[in-house]
Parts: structure tokens; C-alpha cells; sequence
């Protein structure tokens, strides 16, 4: 007799083998998630890990690698992950979002199944419900190039990865708590790399050359990453190979992950590593070392500071451009698409607000505060259930009205070339993030947008990620060439405001429904909502 699960396991496997390239190689992971005492300040807190860990596990693969991962939630609370710039090509169905994906009930398991297809680079996971972001949960993802693509610089001694960001002492539950009451949350209790406040070292050879992954995991401050006595090369930007520009700081938006080569010229010694908070009320710091494994002396000197303007941050976001000469995740150039020379078809401007909505704290763009559905939208969508949402119920442009709660959906064609305008009124720096999707960030300034602010745009070699910074008071500019279909989520990345509003979904759609532009849905896709009884089966 085949017991459930084993009849189970052999119907994902099927399911994997086809919806997903079969040449390629898969990887395989299986986590269980479970709330474990962490101490990353000194303070014993309550947090979320995988498989024991916290950070989470690094995924390791390869381009085009298939990645089939198992997860387990064993909180009691549902629970989802989102794999920050992974494209999730034809399948937001995994993206793991709760307007894509039904949550994982506490004592399930769902497996993700999807690949990195014509990707490179550094990214990061993170769990995408309530505020378990707050908790851990969150870990590192390096997609490495195929053995036979040219990497635009030699093979480094080693492959750091780091994870900033900035941290509460505060159970997350009291976060959300906060929140739900209406009220903003304090500012944060300290930074943390990799997970720990101070003692994080890495270690290296004199002479040697080293790369760094740097990602901003943290909820709402952007940060400023340094390394006393050394430069940072930088070469890589959320999967787009950079001019090779060398900086002797950089800064990293919430949401952001960078690549830097650091090469080991400094006299044998311990050196610091600095993480700071930029554009805030007060200044967090935290260090880590850089340990020379011939090391003749400890931690010396000054911690080095940080720069203090926010023109600085902005030259240096303009000096980020694409390496026209380097082959991408395909032995072709990346310049060879040549965005500048396309016809937009469409202009969207998008105003960030804050303001009371029936006495509580919200945070809106375009004047709509998003509202999560009872069913997630792309469930809706497929199964063609009616109520759920409405396509258009944001506005393409800043209406300067009243805020208003709203599922809010914007419809876009598949094909498309949109340019998009991210206009920040505040005096706080913005991070925005669009799930399945690289776009060119073609420009960003002072002030206020205007047709004429395209005379500045880059359309040579403007940098292609999927996180972009706006500075107060400011606008940044993006391409984008709407090539994969789905339900796709843009969102502020400061994640109170995301929580309580700030995010929408965009739904490109293909009228033809055809499995050339979007896989089917998963067989062993949760059904939740007005969804749930439904079948994944086709009749």
C-alpha cells in the first residue's frame, strides 16, 4: 500500500518535471520554520528560523538551475516567503506574496517550485506575511553564471555574503500590535550583520581579492556599508553586471543588494567593518571585523564614519551604470537591448502619502491604501471570481484626493514599454521594489517631475534592478518592457508603510492565456478564500 505523502511527493515531482526546464539542473531544499530564542542585541527575543538558523539558509544555484523547495510551517500562524528579485519567469503563482499565493497553515508544508531562469546575481528571501519580517526568517540567494559565460572579473579568493539591516528589541507581534492600533513605530534598537549586533568577522589572505554580497534585509532605514582602510570595487547590482566604479562607501537602500570586489592590500592587521543608518533622526552604527589570517594586530583606530549628505547618496546613484561589455545570464552583451531606442507606450506616475484613515495610520500611493482581498488576487483572476478586485482601481497619476482604502490593481498589456515615476513628496528616502521584474532606473532628481526631466535621462547604460531609491523631495524615473505575465506586486520596501498601505499589484495580462506566456497553475496549489473547493485540475 503507498502511503499519502509518498503519493503526494511523486505528484509534485511530476509537476516539477513539467512546468520547469528538465535540461537543467535541480536543487533541492527542504526547511522546516519555527520560532526559536535569538539573541542578535544582547536581548533574548523571540525568532522566526530555518532550520535552526537565523539568518536562514543560503541558496546556492546556478543560472536556469530548477529549485524545488519544500517548507514547513511550524509557527502557529500562517506563514509565506518571497524571494526578493527572483523574476519567478511565467510563474507568479510562487512568487509568495499573499496577492499571488495562499499562506502556508500553521502544521502544512507547501513546495515552492520554480527556476532562475536567465538570471545572475545577489538577492535575499524573506517571509512576506504580517510583520514576520521583524523576526528573521529572511537569508541570502547567490545565482551564480554557467561555467561557460565570462564573468567581467577574475575569480575571487572568496564569496561573502552580508546581510544589513536595522533591528527591534520589540516582539514582532507588538510591531504589528503597534501598527493595527494606528500609531508608527518607534525608531530602531540597532543594526545587525548577519544577524548579530557585533562579533560577525570574516577572514581573509593579505594580497588576496574577495567578493562581498551585501543586502539591505532590514525594515525601514537605509544604510551605509564601509571597511576601514579599503576601497569597494563595484561590479554587480541586483543581477546586472556595473562599470567597475570604486567607491570608498556605498550606500544601500532598504531592499537593495550589491556586489563589491575588496582587494587585501593593508598591512596584516584586524580591520573594521562599519554599517551605519543614513537620513535619520540619529545616527546606529554596528561593525564587524575583517580579520587578515596573518593578522598581527587587533581592532585599532578610529571606527570610520560614514558620509552625511544626501547629495553624496546621489551622485553616487548616478555613477551606478551597466557594463555594456559584459555578458549577462546568456553569452550576449547586456547593452545589446537597447531600452532608449524604444517608444514609450505608457507614462505612470506614482505619489507616495501618508495620512488617518477612520483614525488609524495609513500609507497610500496614488491616494489609495491598499487592502488585502479575502482571496489572493491571482486565485481570483484564474478561476475568475468576481468581487475580489477591480482592474483600475488605482489611478495611473497623483489625484491629489483624500486617501481611501482599496484592493488596489493596476492593469497593464503584456508587451508593453512603460516608463513609471516614483514622486516622493516626504522628507523621508524612499525604496521601492516591483516583483518580476528588472527595470532601467533612467533617472532621478530634486524637485518635481516633468516631461522636460527626460532631457536628463541615461538611455545609454542606465543600471537594470528591481529596487530603486528616491531621495526626499525627489523623483526617480524607470523603464520597463512588461515581458512576463502575471499578478505582480510593487511595493514600498520601509515595511511598516507596505504593511499599512503602500503597495499595489500590477496584472499584466495576455488575452491569449496561452502556457508559451504563463505556466498553469500549480497542482498543489493552497486554496484559500472564495478559492477554496476549487480544483487546480483541468476538466
Amino acid at each position: 500500500m503507498v502511503h499519502k505523502s509518498a503519493l503526494l511527493c511523486l505528484s509534485v515531482f511530476i509537476y516539477v518535471i513539467a512546468t520547469v526546464d528538465g535540461e537543467n539542473p535541480y536543487r533541492f531544499f527542504d526547511w522546516k520554520v519555527t520560532y526559536g530564542d535569538i539573541y542578535p542585541l544582547g536581548v533574548k527575543q523571540q525568532g522566526i528560523l530555518i532550520n535552526g538558523q537565523f539568518p536562514g539558509p543560503e541558496i546556492y544555484s546556478v543560472t536556469n538551475d530548477n529549485l524545488v523547495i519544500n517548507v514547513h510551517n511550524h509557527l502557529s500562524e500562517p506563514f509565506l516567503i518571497s524571494w526578493n528579485g527572483v523574476q519567478q519567469r511565467r510563474n507568479s503563482y510562487q512568487d509568495g506574496v499573499y496577492g499571488t499565493t495562499c499562506p502556508i497553515p500553521p502544521g502544512k508544508n507547501f513546495t515552492y517550485i520554480f527556476q532562475m531562469k536567465d538570471q545572475i546575481g545577489s538577492f535575499y528571501y524573506f517571509p512576506s506575511l504580517a510583520f514576520h519580517k521583524a523576526a528573521g526568517g529572511f537569508g541570502a540567494i547567490k545565482i551564480l553564471s554557467r561555467p561557460l559565460i565570462p564573468v567581467p572579473f577574475p575569480e575571487p579568493a572568496g564569496d561573502f555574503t552580508v546581510l544589513i539591516g536595522d533591528w527591534y528589541k520589540i516582539n514582532h507581534h507588538k510591531l504589528k500590535a503597534i501598527l493595527d492600533y494606528g500609531h508608527r513605530l518607534p525608531f530602531p534598537d540597532g543594526i545587525l550583520i548577519n544577524g548579530r549586533g557585533s562579533g560577525t568577522s570574516f577572514t581573509v589572505d593579505q594580497g588576496k581579492t574577495y567578493r562581498f554580497r551585501i543586502s539591505n534585509v532590514g525594515l525601514q532605514n537605509s544604510l551605509n556599508f564601509r571597511i576601514q582602510g579599503h576601497k569597494l570595487k563595484l561590479v554587480e547590482v541586483e543581477g546586472t553586471h556595473t562599470v567597475q566604479t570604486t567607491y570608498s562607501s556605498l550606500d544601500v537602500h532598504v531592499g537593495q543588494s550589491y556586489s563589491v570586489l575588496v582587494t587585501m592590500d593593508q598591512p596584516a592587521r584586524d580591520f573594521y567593518i562599519a554599517v551605519s543608518t543614513r537620513f535619520s533622526s540619529k545616527l546606529l552604527t554596528s561593525t564587524a571585523t575583517l580579520h587578515y589570517s596573518n593578522s598581527a594586530g587587533k581592532l585599532s583606530g578610529r571606527i570610520p564614519g560614514g558620509p552625511t549628505t544626501i547629495d553624496w547618496s546621489l551622485n553616487q546613484a548616478r555613477s551606478i551604470r551597466t557594463n555594456l561589455t559584459a555578458s549577462g545570464p546568456r553569452p550576449n552583451p547586456q547593452g545589446s537591448y537597447h531600452y532608449g531606442m524604444i517608444n514609450i507606450s505608457r507614462t505612470i506616475r506614482l505619489a507616495s502619502s501618508h495620512g488617518q484613515v477612520d483614525g488609524k495610520q495609513r500609507y497610500a500611493v496614488n491616494s489609495v491604501s491598499f487592502k488585502p482581498a479575502d482571496t489572493p488576487l491571482k486565485l481570483a483572476d484564474y478561476f475568475k471570481i468576481g468581487g475580489v478586485f477591480r482592474v483600475g482601481s488605482i489611478p495611473d497619476s497623483p489625484t491629489g484626493g483624500q486617501m481611501y482604502l482599496d484592493t488596489s490593481v493596476m492593469g497593464a498589456d503584456f508587451r508593453a514599454f512603460i516608463e513609471i515615476v516614483f514622486e516622493n513628496r516626504e522628507n523621508i528616502v524612499q525604496s521601492w521594489h516591483l516583483n518580476g521584474y528588472n527595470f532601467w532606473v533612467v533617472g532621478m532628481d530634486g524637485g518635481s517631475w516633468s516631461p522636460a526631466s527626460r532631457n536628463q535621462y541615461n538611455l545609454r547604460d542606465a543600471v537594470s534592478r528591481s529596487t530603486t531609491q528616491v531621495y526626499p523631495k525627489s523623483w526617480t524615473a524607470i523603464y520597463i518592457a512588461l515581458d512576463n505575465v502575471g499578478m505582480w506586486n510593487v511595493r514600498t520596501e520601509y515595511w511598516a508603510r507596505q504593511y499599512l498601505g503602500q503597495q499595489f499589484y500590477l496584472r499584466v495580462y495576455s488575452p491569449v492565456e496561452s502556457i508559451r506566456d504563463e505556466f498553469p497553475i500549480p497542482k498543489n496549489a493552497l486554496l484559500c478564500g472564495r478559492a477554496s473547493g476549487r480544483t487546480t485540475r483541468p476538466e
